[in-house]
């Protein structure tokens, strides 16, 4: 059975259609995905997050157990900043991609997929048993509500006595919001200017409402997960489970920049990503693919050389709302990764052509 999120009841009164996703109950859509995706790119539009994983690492030495037990050098985030990162096994594999906050010089905060959080949360208490720090897995306790969108910082001004014009991207402070105290974030997963609120489950209708509330003037709409992983995709951002995997590191996916070798205590996955950054010739690289039409190749469909022999795999792919034409990405072989390159997809029997485009697909405007 899923587990409904602190907000079920809204969502049903809203009249969402849910979906089953990593064990939740969660909102797939209200009505139309592609009007919540176009509000999202034109206006705002309000998520439910909640099946997200929380888990807390306090103590003297969070920040070396952080770095030890993840690719990134965690202990160089000042408080209040976020830092995108992975946790990897001794062989390089991608077990979850993360965003972790740093609370406090002796807090932090790991942000993990719904699907990996609590073999993440697992991984860290293991990784962790050297150091001084508590491990603490709150996702059952925390809800995780986004506000997405071009009038968010108008949205989130009303209801928060916030400094959101010092609050960077990829920053956090604590705050209240309808009166609630909550952890607010600039971050997200959909291109656009955006805000993610943590706050404890009982409290989420009270915020959810009140974002609602004042969204009302600003073309405030809620949104499901149909649009955001459309929303994702146009933005170029990896899906786990997709692009990322424990089959996969992250040179792989072009995301090598992440992990950071000049650490005290070294790393799990060290010596097997070292060896990945110093190949000569990486097996898979992930492209961008852009095509014409209106059918999009999807997930696992072959990608095609210019002779017809597969060489590759369509990771994620869809007709893009914001460009109106079909989007996808995949990996191939590196000799056949250059932008411009020309290449083809097998949707269902169907040899369509496609072009190698560099990453993201869409930018919001400057």
């Amino acid at each position: 059975m899923s587990t409904p999120s602190p907000l079920h009841a809204v969502h049903e009164a809203l009249g969402a259609s849910f979906t089953d996703f990593a064990g939740w109950a969660m909102p797939l859509r209200y009505g139309s995905e592609l009007a919540e995706h176009k509000a999202v790119r034109t206006a705002a539009g309000l998520f439910d997050l909640s099946h997200m994983g929380e888990i807390e690492l306090t103590g003297p030495e969070a920040a070396r157990a952080l770095d030890y037990a993840l690719v990134g050098k965690l202990s160089a985030v000042k408080p209040g900043k976020a830092r995108y990162t992975m946790i990897c096994d001794a062989d390089g594999g991608v077990l979850d991609d993360l965003v972790v906050y740093r609370l406090a010089a002796e807090k932090y905060l790991v942000v993990a997929n719904a699907s990996n959080g609590p073999a993440v949360a697992a991984a860290l208490r293991e990784r962790a048993e050297e150091f001084d720090v508590t491990v603490d897995d709150r996702s059952a306790d925390v809800a995780l509500i986004a506000v997405q969108g071009p009038t968010s910082a108008a949205i989130i001004g009303a209801v928060t006595d916030a400094d959101l014009d010092a609050l960077a991207y990829y920053a956090s402070v604590p705050t209240t919001l309808a009166g609630h105290d909550v952890l607010l974030a600039r971050t997200g997963y959909t291109g656009e200017d955006g805000f993610e609120v943590y706050v404890d489950g009982p409290l989420a209708a009270d915020v959810w409402q009140a974002l609602t509330a004042a969204g009302e003037p600003h073309g405030l709409v809620p949104a499901g997960l149909a649009c955001r992983d459309t929303l994702r995709l146009e933005a170029g951002m990896p899906l786990y489970g997709n692009e990322l995997g424990a089959d996969l590191t992250p040179f792989d996916a072009g995301l090598g920049r992440v992990v950071k070798f000049d650490k005290a205590d070294g790393f799990v996955g060290q010596a097997a990503l070292e060896r990945r950054r110093d190949a000569d010739v990486p097996e898979r690289v992930l492209v961008g693919l852009v095509g014409t039409g209106r059918r999009a190749a999807r997930h696992g469909y072959p990608v095609l050389d210019a002779g017809g022999a597969e060489i590759g795999t369509v990771t994620s792919g869809a007709l893009s709302p914001t460009l109106g034409h079909p989007i996808a990405l995949a990996y191939v072989p590196v000799a056949v990764s250059a932008p411009g390159t020309a290449l083809s997809v097998d949707i269902r029997g169907t040899v369509a052509p496609v072009e190698v485009v560099k990453l993201p697909f869409y930018q919001r405007p400057a």
